[in-house]
C-alpha cells in the first residue's frame, strides 16, 4: 500500500512539472528541463539518472534514481557482498539567481530498496539486510553553465533517514532471525554531475 501510494504521488508530481515545464518554455524564460547523471554515484557502480524541471524563475524540481543489482562472488562461486539497491530521490530547489544557474537549496526526500549482505562496516557481516528507507533532507549545491546546453553540478546533503529491513544469516538463505528499525542522521545525498538541458 505505501509503495503504491509513493508511485501514484512521484506520478502526479511529475506530471505537474511536465505541465509547469511547458508552461515556461511557452513563455520563453529559457532551459526547461535538464538530464544529468551523478558521477560519484557511478563510482560506486550504480547507473544513475535524473531529470530536472525548471518550475518558475527561482524553482525547479530534480527527480533522480539510482539502481545498483550488482554483487561479488566469492572463490568457492557463491554470492557474496554486495549493496544491492534501488534509490528515487525528489528534490524541491530555490535557486538564488536562476534556475540551472548558480547557488542552490534544495529540500529532498529519498526513498529506498536495499538488500546489503556481508558488508562489515554496515554491520551485515556473514549475513544480509532487506528492507527499506525513506526520510527527508536539506542540500547546499552549485551549477555551473559550461555552454549553451552543459552545465556541471556538485551537491551535497544532511538529513534524517528511517530505515526497516529483515534479517537474515548468510547472503543467500532465507530463513529470517529478525527485523531492524534503525534512524540515521548524517549525509543523505552526494553529487558532482553532468546536465544537458533543453
Amino acid at each position: 500500500m505505501t509503495k503504491r501510494l509513493l508511485l501514484t504521488g512521484l506520478l502526479c508530481v511529475i506530471t505537474s512539472a511536465t505541465l509547469l515545464a511547458q508552461t515556461a518554455l511557452q513563455e520563453d524564460q529559457g532551459a526547461v528541463v535538464g538530464i544529468k547523471t551523478n558521477a560519484l554515484y557511478w563510482s560506486t557502480t550504480t547507473p544513475n539518472l535524473g531529470l530536472e524541471f525548471r518550475l518558475a524563475r527561482h524553482w525547479s524540481l530534480d527527480l533522480e534514481a539510482g539502481l545498483n543489482p550488482f554483487s561479488s562472488k566469492r572463490d568457492d562461486g557463491s554470492f557474496g557482498r554486495s549493496i544491492k539497491h534501488f534509490r528515487l530521490h525528489p528534490e524541491a530547489r530555490y535557486w538564488f539567481c536562476e534556475a540551472f544557474d548558480g547557488h542552490f537549496l534544495g529540500l529532498h526526500v529519498p526513498y529506498l530498496i536495499y538488500n546489503v549482505s556481508d558488508i562489515k562496516w554496515l554491520g551485515t557481516e556473514n549475513g544480509r539486510h532487506q528492507g527499506w528507507g525513506t526520510g527527508a533532507g536539506i542540500s547546499y549545491g552549485y551549477s555551473w553553465v559550461l555552454g549553451r546546453n552543459w552545465n556541471v553540478e556538485a551537491s551535497l546533503g544532511v538529513g534524517y533517514l528511517y530505515l526497516e529491513s529483515e534479517k537474515y544469516p548468510c547472503a543467500n538463505c532465507g530463513t529470517k532471525t529478525g527485523t531492524a528499525k534503525k534512524h540515521y542522521f548524517g549525509p543523505t545525498q552526494a553529487a558532482v554531475s553532468a546536465i544537458y538541458l533543453f
